[in-house]
């Protein structure tokens, strides 16, 4: 991957729900939960097209999550859920 290139990245879960936290942390963008509450607060990010800084925003499969300058993720259902 090029320097500033961001990732698509399907994220698999496990129903009903993740967070928004917690796909942050799951995807290395940070390494505590207590980073992701700063990390939203200075960072963009949009949730299905919508501006979102909550840690506990609660993401469904069909959701959408675009971090900028680091990725865009699908949240998909695990397969056998």
């Amino acid at each position: 991957m090029k320097v500033g290139e961001a990732v698509k990245k399907e994220v698999l879960i496990k129903p009903p729900y993740m967070t928004l936290g917690q796909l942050l942390k799951e995807e290395s963008v940070v390494s505590s939960g207590g980073q992701a509450k700063w990390f939203l607060k200075e960072h963009a990010v949009d949730v299905n097209g919508e501006p979102d800084n909550r840690r506990g925003r609660k993401l469904y499969p069909g959701d959408t999550v675009d971090v900028k300058d680091v990725g865009l993720f699908f949240i998909r259902l695990k397969p056998g859920n």
